[in-house]
């Protein structure tokens, strides 16, 4: 049940463009268990399959975490695609801010799973935030809409899903293939899904192991890097901010695309207090989670040594 509402987390998460599902994942304390989880599937897990029984095979790759997951990040998708998208058009002064609080308490916590910080370490945080932030400031292109861009844009988007910091969402924003998906979603259409779908197995197969490879060889320099990455995507989660360019949305409305960031005292925001209560709440959000984490950890290290005695 906890994983399944980690799962509605993650995403919810995925769904707003700026908001990446791996925040979550790491802020919740699966992600390496979800990486090395995802890695392990492939052509092995037929060859264990065969060889060892499904009850081995299931075990192997981590079978009950993995489906638990993905039901409450299915779940989340169809549940609140429609309400956060309406909240986020109708009330962004008060979503945004929620997203910057808690994106900004995940930097502190992913921060101190790096150990030590060295020259290296600390350049690649300012490499991983550039990236985000060059991600988050860039200009739409529009591709055309085909079996083989929703393969690739499904394989590009969840790549970025899983990299903390980085928008999945956002990626099929500045692809223009982010109206085509959510519109398949709420629609049903099938055929789009199921292409797209495939696109983001085949990218989750062959990324997961280059993540799986770094976090196992160059943990605290990987961390960094994620560290980063969240830190560069908060320019993207800024409520204040100037629109120079538009777009069209899915309903032919004008909304928002290129925004950069201004100061809130630039036009004296009359909901300064508001939304600095609502990024306060986000922020505290991660750091409750965070503690409830860290006594779930000492309860379950106090009953592995009592069962060890």
């Amino acid at each position: 049940m906890w994983n399944f509402l980690k799962g509605m987390a993650m995403g919810a998460a995925d769904i707003v463009p700026g908001v990446s599902g791996g925040t979550i994942a790491l802020v919740t304390g699966i992600y390496e268990r979800l990486i090395n989880a995802i890695k392990n599937i492939g052509l092995d897990t037929l060859k264990s399959l065969f060889q060892n029984g499904f009850k081995a095979t299931w075990q192997q790759m981590d079978g009950t975490f993995l489906v638990s997951l993905l039901a409450g990040m299915l779940t989340s998708i169809v549940l609140f695609a429609r309400v956060l998208h309406f909240a986020i058009e109708h009330y962004p002064m008060f979503i945004w801010p929620c997203f910057f609080g808690l994106v900004l308490a995940s930097v502190l916590y992913v921060g101190r799973q790096v150990g030590q910080w060295n020259w290296q370490r600390g350049s690649l945080l300012v490499i991983g935030a550039s990236i985000a932030a060059m991600i988050s400031l860039s200009s739409a292109t529009q591709i055309e809409v085909s079996a083989l861009t929703l393969f690739l844009s499904g394989a590009l988007a969840i790549s970025a899903m899983i990299l903390p910091g980085i928008s999945g969402s956002f990626i099929l924003l500045l692809l223009g293939m982010y109206s085509v998906v959510i519109g398949a979603v709420k629609s049903f259409d099938f055929y789009t899904l199921i292409i797209f779908g495939s696109g983001c197995v085949a990218g989750l197969m062959l990324f997961s192991r280059f993540l799986a490879w770094l976090l196992a060889r160059f943990k605290s320099a990987t961390m960094a890097l994620l560290t980063g990455f969240m830190l560069g995507a908060l320019i993207k989660l800024w409520p204040w901010k100037e629109v120079v360019q538009t777009r069209i949305n899915s309903n032919g409305d004008a909304v928002p695309w290129i925004e950069y960031p201004i100061s809130p005292f630039e036009h004296l925001d009359p909901q300064l207090l508001l939304v600095s209560l609502s990024a306060v709440f986000g922020f505290a959000l991660v750091i409750i989670l965070e503690l409830g984490l860290n006594q779930s950890v000492k309860r379950r290290r106090a009953i592995n040594e009592v069962t060890e005695k």
